[in-house]
């Protein structure tokens, strides 16, 4: 346990979590200037759809798969705060189908002015959710920086043939989501001393718990698509699939899992920045209800970090696959459905 007197690490940056995520508008202009790569035949999944992770195969049985995802502290606790970082960054390698094998820390940290005991802190948080995960820890690099700053790299394995993107869902699919939103919003007000302790435990429970069993379940069923919901937002990455797939999709906004209090916390002012810039991004690309109101609105947009699955599932199985995740303990809803009307847009219904 750490000896060091607490410190509430939120207070030490202006954003936290996958909040300080670049905004997708400017990123897409950042990566539209870049040279085009160099085409491979062997790079399954890389730039083009925006999606979880690159794929690269090595034979007609192996691929790898790799990503990389860090950020400042979203909670105050150092150790949750290490398990929250590796959740969210092994996240990406269950959404493309595949198995986390080994993780490199990436270490931020004022080693001069904290106590060198909440880096362990925050060391151990993660390895304790690798080791659950199965993955195996190989290294890393730190740097002393003002701001602490973690996340992990990870190198996963897949099979070529089972790859899962965010550009497969197909016109009839239902689309099931594993972790409910309104992370955003929450953690924003534990930055401004708004939660009580309950509150704050059970977003911080739902924001380290891995994705493992949520893909596990569906390796089986005839999921044509999957990506998982972060910084931009439940709305973002929807419409990543969408224009990645080339359909529309429909979302029940009073289907979507939602924390509680997250309503009351947004209309008291507690929307984080990332949220309004999701919002703004995505907003003409998006048919919203006219009763839904800013607050809703916001909250489907809401940055999430260390969020859920969004599956698209072929719909004779989408019943049974909702069923087999919930009874596995997943927090998994069925939310709406792809169409092959509105291609490359969203539609929100009431």
């Amino acid at each position: 346990m750490s000896t060091a007197e607490p410190v509430k690490l939120t207070s030490l940056s202006s954003k936290g979590g996958c909040g300080c995520k670049i905004g997708p508008a400017d990123l897409m202009q950042v990566i539209r200037s870049l040279p085009p790569t160099v085409p491979n035949p062997d790079l399954l999944v890389g730039l083009d759809t925006s999606d979880d992770a690159g794929v690269y195969r090595l034979n007609d049985e192996l691929a790898l798969v790799q990503t990389v995802d860090f950020f400042t502290p979203i909670v105050d606790d150092p150790y949750s705060f290490g398990q929250i970082a590796a959740a969210n960054a092994l996240s990406d390698i269950y959404a493309m189908g595949g198995k986390p094998l080994t993780v490199l820390n990436i270490v931020a940290f004022p080693i001069s002015t904290l106590d060198k005991s909440i880096l362990a802190d925050i060391l151990r948080g993660a390895g304790d959710k690798v080791r659950e995960a199965g993955a195996t820890l190989v290294g890393g690099h730190s740097i002393d920086d003002k701001e602490p700053k973690f996340g992990l790299a990870v190198t996963g394995l897949v099979h070529p043939n089972k790859v899962r993107t965010n550009a497969g869902a197909k016109p009839g699919d239902k689309l099931i989501l594993t972790k409910p939103i309104g992370v955003g919003i929450m953690t924003t007000s534990i930055k401004k001393d708004q939660l009580t302790a309950e509150e704050t435990e059970r977003v911080t429970t739902v924001m380290a718990t891995l994705n493992k069993t949520a893909a596990e379940v569906m390796e089986p069923y005839d999921v044509h698509a999957c990506t998982d919901v972060t910084g931009f937002g439940l709305m973002g990455h929807a419409l990543e699939m969408a224009k990645g797939s080339g359909t529309g999709i429909m979302i029940s906004q009073g289907s979507v899992p939602v924390l509680p209090r997250v309503r009351e916390l947004a209309e008291q002012g507690f929307v984080p920045g990332g949220t309004k810039n999701n919002y703004a991004h995505v907003e003409a690309d998006i048919t919203f209800p006219d009763l839904l109101d800013q607050t809703g609105r916001y909250i489907l947009c809401d940055a999430v970090t260390s969020g859920g699955l969004l599956i698209s599932v072929n719909p004779d199985q989408s019943e049974q696959l909702l069923a087999e995740l919930q009874k596995a303990g997943v927090e998994a809803s069925l939310i709406g459905k792809v169409t092959e009307e509105n291609a490359g847009r969203i539609v929100v219904e009431a």
